[in-house]
């Protein structure tokens, strides 16, 4: 048995991969994307902290009281 994989992804795969990413983008933008990439994981993840934590994420789960009234009553 080999190594757990990601994505099913062999080790062969990986390092081809990689040195594609490195033929493309070249070894001086390698740590801008690292950057540009992990600072954007992080407003997601801050983004979906703020979204849980905010009381009126729990108030959008009901229906405005004009919604209710409007569905109830046909003009």
């Amino acid at each position: 048995m080999g190594l757990p994989t990601m994505f099913g992804l062999g080790t062969t795969e990986i390092v081809v991969i990689l040195a594609i990413v490195v033929i493309l983008f070249g070894g001086r933008k390698l740590p801008q994307l690292g950057r540009g990439l992990a600072e954007g994981i992080r407003n997601f993840r801050l983004g979906l902290r703020e979204e849980e934590d905010s009381p009126d994420s729990k108030k959008n789960d009901e229906a405005p009281p004009d919604m209710e009234k409007r569905d109830r009553d046909p003009q």
